[in-house]
């Protein structure tokens, strides 16, 4: 189903605020709410998995739009998040490698250097992904125009978030921050979904009956300590959802709820062995909710295929914002959105932590998926240390050990790799029956092949390099480049023009009489006038580049 009446509606919001009637009538714009859970298939009752109760998301989808075909570019999160700050696939901005580094807030030297030694491979050094000039994370366009944006709080972007990027971005950045009636766009990561915590909450109470009857995928076994797991990921999808419920009641506690557009989404598929880090549907697709005021087109569903690059430009689309050219995604709601729905979806994998990179392309059409692999010498299955800590992983070890794995399960542990492999996923959700050498699909797998070599051909794909070489061409010097320090000037009449000498590089200023105590940094759009007792500070940054030195003019 296509929706129609979006439009309607959101001439509706912008044409009024119904919590502040006395906001200035630039305000006049929805506030948008990200709600993203981590390490999830659409396994929930709304998408047909009836094996638990989640009451707040099945409000949400009576309440809102289901997305059936909405799948992440990236099978696990650093490059998902990549692509939805981005609107770029992460494989046009050198973002595919799971991951780059620990680009966390305030990551200590001893920290980078344990990982670069663990968890990369032999002669990577930790390095931030260098996007293209023109990209620029997304809440940079919304603060630019007024948005209040708050994160709360994962920055696993690829590179380091942004000097402009968000208002505030901590466990405590919240849209009851920001000033009255600003609107805003703000989002709240929930992490327990998250593979880890299938074994870091192993012995935690479960919120499932012990002897829950759980679904089990044909390429997972079917034991005892196997089924635990499976319980505790649905126990957490459990506790997600209570969190969930409580973020939408503070919404409606503050009186915005029907000034909110709502996304529920996750950030790639699901968390249990040959699900995360893999381009099967297990691993790309995912769900999502959007609520509208006023529950327009509620308990509907929405067919059409959606990609993460898509998020970016429909969000500034919503807000009333038109999205730039080089957006490798499109606007699927708002003003802008696109007059035709997508006809594929493509995806890519690469290196996943300490493992040789082992590139693999993607690309889905509605109901078939093809996969061309790049090295057909390598194995189609790498132990991964961090997922070797769950039990179900160490389970399928065991029965490989004891050559008990069933034929379902032993595909995944394949010595080699095919060229090609094609999937019917209406009638094999599974995608463990490869039609890619059965004559009667040859015409789908041409034309899959074709589109893949399409897509490859249109964008710069420079994930597909070694590594040292994407490293030496971004870092041309051999270390991090630094952006240039902003140079301000007064003209005769007293505005003050900020400009930066570092193509692409991002301008933030902050007004301030007396000492500047702030930490946050306004988006510069155009010059500034001062009053006679204020002062401005100015700083630089371009996504992958160390931030240039503050400059302070009078």
């Amino acid at each position: 189903m296509r929706i129609i009446n979006l439009s309607i509606l959101l001439v509706l919001i912008i044409g009024c605020d119904i919590n502040d009637q006395n906001t200035n009538p630039i305000d006049y714009r929805p506030n948008i709410l990200w709600i993203v859970a981590e390490d999830l298939s659409p396994i929930i009752p709304s998408f047909g998995d009836s094996t638990i109760v989640t009451p707040n998301l099945s409000k949400l989808a009576k309440e809102g739009i289901c997305y059936d075909r909405v799948f992440s570019p990236s099978g696990v999160c650093a490059p998902s998040r990549a692509a939805i700050v981005t609107g770029m696939y992460p494989i046009n901005i050198g973002a595919n490698h799971m991951r780059t580094g620990p680009w966390f807030p305030n990551v200590p030297q001893q920290f980078i250097d344990n990982y670069a030694r663990t968890s990369m491979p032999q002669g990577i050094v930790p390095y931030e992904a260098v996007p293209r000039p023109e990209v620029k994370m997304m809440s940079e366009y919304l603060r630019a125009e007024g948005y209040y944006c708050s994160n709360n709080a994962k920055e696993d972007y690829q590179f380091r978030k942004s000097l402009m990027a968000w208002d505030e971005s901590s466990r405590n950045a919240h849209w009851r921050n920001r000033k009255k009636g600003q609107p805003f766009f703000s989002v709240f990561n929930i992490e327990v979904t998250h593979e880890s915590k299938i074994w870091a909450k192993a012995k935690d109470t479960l919120l499932v009956p012990q002897d829950l009857i759980v679904p089990i995928p044909p390429y997972l076994p079917n034991t005892d300590s196997a089924k635990m797991d499976i319980r505790r990921m649905y126990s957490n999808i459990i506790e997600m959802d209570g969190r969930v419920g409580e973020i939408i009641a503070q919404l409606e506690e503050d009186g915005l709820l029907e000034s909110t557009i709502i996304f529920w989404y996750t950030d790639h598929g699901g968390p249990l062995p040959r699900q995360k880090r893999l381009t099967y549907d297990s691993g790309i697709r995912v769900p999502m909710i959007i609520r509208f005021p006023n529950m327009e087109n509620a308990g509907t569903r929405d067919g059409q295929l959606i990609s993460f690059i898509d998020f970016a430009p429909t969000v500034l689309s919503l807000a009333g914002i038109k999205p730039g050219n080089h957006f490798d995604g499109r606007a699927f709601l708002g003003k802008f959105s696109s007059s035709t729905e997508r006809a594929y979806i493509h995806a890519a994998a690469d290196r996943f932590d300490e493992l040789i990179a082992d590139p693999i392309r993607t690309v889905r059409d509605a109901r078939y998926k093809y996969i061309r692999y790049y090295d057909q010498k390598k194995p189609m299955f790498y132990a991964v240390n961090y997922r070797n800590q769950m039990t179900i992983m160490r389970e399928l070890y065991r029965l490989k050990d004891n050559d008990q794995l069933t034929a379902e399960q032993a595909l995944w542990f394949r010595k080699t790799k095919p060229e090609e492999e094609l999937f019917d996923t209406d009638v094999d959700p599974h995608e463990i029956r490869d039609l890619a050498y059965n004559k009667e699909y040859s015409e789908i797998r041409n034309r899959l092949s074709e589109e893949l070599d399409r897509w490859l051909a249109s964008i710069n794909d420079v994930n597909m390099k070694p590594e040292m070489e994407l490293l030496s061409d971004i870092w041309p010097e051999g270390t991090k480049p630094v952006t240039a320090v902003p140079q301000v000037k007064k003209s005769e009449s007293g505005l003050l023009s900020i400009t930066c000498m570092t193509e692409g590089a991002s301008i933030g200023y902050r007004i301030y009489e007396g000492t500047d105590t702030s930490n946050i940094w306004n988006v510069y759009k155009h010059p500034i006038q001062l009053n006679i007792n204020e002062k401005v500070t100015a700083v630089a940054h371009r996504l992958g580049y160390f931030p240039s030195p503050a400059v302070f003019e009078k």
